[in-house]
Parts: C-alpha cells; sequence; structure tokens
C-alpha cells in the first residue's frame, strides 16, 4: 500500500462511555479518518498519544480522573500535540481563547459531532 494521495490520519477516541467511543469511531471511519485507540480516562489517553503520535484528539471533556482540559494542557506541555477536539454533552463555557490556551483546536457538542466537518477539523493544516 503506498501514500494513496491521501495521508491517513490517525485519531485517538478518547470518552469513558464505551457506547459513544463507538459512535465517534464510525463517525470518524465514516470520513476516512482511522481511529488507532480508545481510551476511556485521561491516564491511558496520554498513554496512547505518547505511543500512536495521532494527528487528532476527540476528547472528552468529563473522564473519571483528569478532565479534558487538564489532558490537553499536559500533552501541549510535552510538545508537538495533536489537534484537539473537546467535545461533551454540556455547552462550552469557554471562549476560544480559552481552549486555545489549553492547547484545544475545537470544542464540538456531542450531539452536533455528526453534523461537524471532522475530516477538515483534524486534517493537518486544514487539508
Amino acid at each position: 500500500m503506498g501514500m494513496l494521495g491521501t495521508m491517513c490520519i490517525k485519531i485517538v477516541v478518547v470518552d469513558d462511555d464505551p457506547g459513544f467511543r463507538r459512535i465517534a469511531t464510525v463517525l470518524l471511519t465514516a470520513r476516512g479518518l482511522r481511529v488507532v485507540a480508545e481510551s476511556g480516562d485521561g491516564a491511558s489517553a496520554l498513554a496512547a498519544v505518547r505511543a500512536h503520535r495521532p494527528h487528532g484528539l476527540l476528547l472528552d471533556l468529563h473522564l473519571p480522573d483528569l478532565d479534558g482540559l487538564a489532558v490537553a494542557r499536559l500533552l501541549k506541555e510535552e510538545g508537538r500535540p495533536p489537534r484537539i477536539v473537546l467535545t461533551s454533552t454540556d455547552k462550552s463555557y469557554w471562549s476560544q481563547e480559552e481552549l486555545e490556551q489549553a492547547g484545544i483546536d475545537r470544542f464540538v457538542a456531542k450531539d452536533k459531532l455528526s453534523e461537524a466537518d471532522l475530516r477538515r477539523i483534524f486534517a493537518p493544516f486544514g487539508a
């Protein structure tokens, strides 16, 4: 298999709800993205990012250990973080500026995920 014109965009899906992880994986895969790992908490999310070096992270806000903002900040401190899309059933309480300071590129509400242009959000340099 060579490079078939499109780079394989690797995504890690992080959510403590296995049902939502499954839905997100289906949505991402349908858009030509490749889910390389799923994590149910912040600690395993950090490990998965270090192991797989994904281009993108679909990151739930509410996790059993760290919240999504804490995960994003830790990845930002490590350098070369993936593009991070924070997701939650809550509305976003943060300004775009606050999200960017935490290293988050975009907030997408869970009920809007199927409408979001996930490929464009995660594609490097908006390709």
